[in-house]
């Protein structure tokens, strides 16, 4: 018996998605480009483009490079707020993507409208009310992240978040936060889950365009060397411990918002981003995450600070989104091995288990 024919690895999941794997890479800002997508599709998992970050122009080019070298399943990642998020949906819908993944919760007429074009719309949740929320509001999945993930994230770690989740949906559920193998993958699935979602471990493959020398940063790192901090954009997050943040943190004051205004400068003129719209955005963040006005100048900060370490390689002075699960990581695989891996370990601790009889 093969892992992708055992039928405790043959869960929903692979059925809504239509992957062979439980497997997903989320879509990861500066990380998740259309090569790791398309690897991840082509080695049996769901891939998943982060159209977040990208121009209209972009995302479309990304979609095609993806379809050019899959025939698989493949999903993009969207933030709901977006001034043109109608315009992206249809290229979703034009260009025949599966699956559209949510950061933050989609308003019902836009699930509604994906749906109805055959589009199955996951959201990452990290709390239980919030799952049954968007449940409530027809979505098809859940990503449920605990608060060992990286980049945006909670408190409550994944072993005590999953469960709340399983018991409050019938949706199928999706385990982010802490995986990396296939020991991982057969406890999610012991939890109820239909399978894991996994940011840091995809980013350490051969196939992430991040460069190497920030991957060998990443590779040093032990599962204590990450830090939850406000001083990227006001709301938590997970990153690394290196790089720039021990300065962030340390900054106060004026030279914080001189810096905060530089780099929004410069995100400005690098991504094109028309100056209403990122003045638009940050009077909705300032609003729902109640943010004061320096916490809102702060977040211009962090496309810089991201795109500056992953994909420049200035380890020493960008900043990075990791989980915990680092400290466990200890190579870069190929997209293709890595789930390969994956799928067998999970196969052989089913056998020690006795589930394969």
């Amino acid at each position: 018996m093969t892992p992708a024919d055992h039928p405790v690895l043959r869960t929903r999941l692979c059925e809504l998605f239509g992957v062979r794997y439980p497997i997903v890479q989320t879509g990861m800002g500066y990380v998740s480009d259309a090569k790791l997508t398309a690897a991840t599709a082509e080695a049996g998992g769901l891939g998943i483009i982060a159209g977040g970050m990208l121009g209209y122009d972009d995302l479309e080019q990304a979609i095609n490079y993806v379809k050019d070298r899959t025939d698989a399943p493949f999903g993009v990642n969207l933030r709901a707020n977006q001034e043109d998020i109608g315009q992206r949906l249809d290229l979703l819908i034009r260009s025949g993507v599966k699956v559209a993944s949510f950061a933050l919760a989609p308003k019902r007429d836009l699930i509604t409208k994906l749906k109805d074009a055959g589009l199955v719309v996951v959201p990452s949740i990290g709390a239980r009310r919030h799952a049954e929320k968007v449940a409530e509001w027809g979505v098809d999945a859940v990503v449920v992240q605990g608060g060992e993930g990286g980049g945006h994230t909670g408190a409550v770690p994944t072993s005590l978040l999953l469960p709340q989740v399983v018991d409050a949906v019938d949706i199928p559920v999706i385990a982010a936060g802490g995986y990396f193998d296939g020991r991982g993958l057969v406890s999610a699935l012991a939890y109820g889950a239909e399978g894991i979602a996994m940011g840091t471990r995809f980013m350490l493959t051969s196939d992430s365009p991040v460069a190497q020398a920030v991957k060998d940063v990443y590779l040093s790192k032990s599962v204590n060397d990450t830090v939850v901090t406000l001083e990227i954009d006001g709301v938590p997050q997970r990153v690394l411990r290196a790089g720039t943040i021990d300065r962030l943190e340390s900054t106060r004051g004026p030279q914080r918002m001189m810096r905060a205004v530089r780099n929004a400068v410069a995100f400005q003129r690098l991504s094109g981003t028309p100056w209403r719209e990122m003045i638009r955005e940050g009077l909705e963040m300032k609003k729902s995450h109640e943010l004061g006005w320096r916490q809102v100048v702060m977040a211009a900060n962090a496309p810089m600070l991201y795109r500056s370490a992953l994909l420049d390689g200035n380890a020493d002075i960008g900043v990075m989104a990791t989980g915990q699960v680092v400290g466990l990581i200890e190579d870069i695989p190929s997209c293709a091995e890595l789930i390969d891996r994956i799928m067998r370990e999970a196969e052989k601790v089913l056998t020690r288990l006795g589930t394969a009889e």
